[in-house]
């Protein structure tokens, strides 16, 4: 490295974080994590949403200036002013196309921040999750008609293009790369691992005793429901599987107000059904390794699957609707799993008991999975995110 950049960095981050409970918390916590366990950062400075849970945990060598809050059409200004005042030396934001609201307008504009950054000669790297052209937006619940669904999409690749306006725009899935390079000639568009969220030991893969638990994990209401799930679960019961429990744990998505209360009473009668609600950090482990199968019973998806990668990484079997980036995060990345058709209970049944009933089958997507996840840790992503963010800021000194 050139003497350029020698001393200590201080690095911001702009994320959603812990206690509160916005899309991508949890990855935004042990992004920053590793990130301030690199001798070259002096400081990370995290951005974070204003929400009701409290303050974050404090971190050894991390700030937090919490700037923005969900749906307010304000955080275009916060952030940037925020980030004016505290002077880092680059800065990493960590988003989706939901992140800064469901709601159109303050979603929309809080994606013009990497933009601003950039006119204001700020160093940017983007970390982006998921792409506007791959989400269909009626599904996902950003859209009530097929009218609007395609104004969204339009008004979505005006948003991708000023995304692009940051320095770097790194992306988990390569055709995500391709396809920004193809079809918006983005040559700032470089892949980047997902990572596993912490160094784990080997788990155990064998079940454990007591009854056979089929876990599903996330937020619920828009394109990850659960009554497909149930639908199968009732129907493993009439073949005679009597040893079951069904896990439903997470919250509601920010589109589905009150999906999973409403649930929880619809299913009432069905036996060995759980709501777990919101799964805290340190309960996140015990969740899985008590899972015999986790299930997804989306009908699409927004991007790549934090939830898949923690159940590798707790050496899962899992079970996957044949649909677009999930099957690309399977087959790019080496996860395993049984598909079945998407929104076909008897056919999510079907691959549930072809995991349940085979001791060896179950075991090998476990170590396969436990693999795939854990092949690069984030503490070896943040190491690549900040030897990009070097390169950055030494050709603007050359400059």
């Amino acid at each position: 490295m050139s003497g350029a950049v020698h001393r200590a960095l201080r690095i911001g981050v702009v994320t959603a974080f812990p206690p509160g409970r916005n899309s991508l918390n949890e990855f935004g916590l042990h992004l920053v994590r590793h990130l301030s366990r690199l001798p070259e950062v002096g400081e990370v400075v995290v951005y974070s949403d204003r929400t009701d849970a409290g303050a974050p945990e404090p971190m050894p060598k991390v700030s937090f200036r919490p700037c923005w809050r969900f749906n307010d059409p304000a955080n275009v200004l916060r952030v940037p002013r925020e980030i004016s005042r505290s002077g880092p030396d680059a800065v990493l934001l960590n988003l989706q196309f939901a992140s800064f609201g469901d709601k159109r307008v303050p979603g929309a504009l809080g994606l013009l921040i990497p933009a601003l950054l950039r006119a204001r000669s700020v160093p940017t790297l983007l970390v982006l999750h998921n792409l506007a052209d791959n989400v269909d937006m009626k599904d996902a619940g950003f859209a009530g008609s097929a009218i609007t669904a395609r104004f969204l999409t339009f008004a979505g690749r005006v948003l991708t293009r000023c995304l692009l306006r940051a320095d770097l725009v790194a992306l988990t899935i390569p055709r995500y790369v391709e396809f920004l390079r193809s079809s918006y000639g983005a040559e700032n568009a470089i892949l980047a691992p997902h990572g596993s969220f912490e160094d784990v030991a080997t788990p155990s893969f064998t079940v454990p005793p007591g009854r056979r638990t089929i876990t599903a994990f996330g937020k619920w209401g828009t394109y990850k429901t659960v009554d497909m799930l149930v639908a199968a679960y009732q129907e493993l019961l009439r073949r005679g599987y009597d040893d079951l429990r069904l896990v439903l744990a997470g919250t509601d998505s920010p589109n589905s107000g009150g999906y999973m209360s409403a649930a929880a009473a619809r299913y009432a009668d069905v036996p060995h059904v759980e709501f777990p609600g919101y799964i805290a950090e340190d309960q996140v482990a015990g969740m899985f390794l008590a899972a015999s199968v986790v299930a997804f019973p989306y009908t699409s998806t927004t991007g790549s699957s934090g939830v898949l990668h923690q159940a590798g990484e707790y050496g899962r079997a899992v079970v996957l609707p044949q649909i677009g980036d999930l099957v690309d995060v399977i087959e790019e990345e080496g996860f395993r799993g049984v598909y079945f058709a998407p929104g076909d209970p008897i056919s999510l049944a079907d691959a549930l008991a072809e995991v349940l009933d085979d001791h060896v089958k179950r075991t090998a997507l476990g170590r396969r999975n436990f693999a795939a996840a854990t092949g690069i840790p984030m503490s070896e992503v943040v190491q690549w995110h900040l030897a990009h963010i070097e390169r950055l800021l030494e050709r603007r000194a050359r400059r």
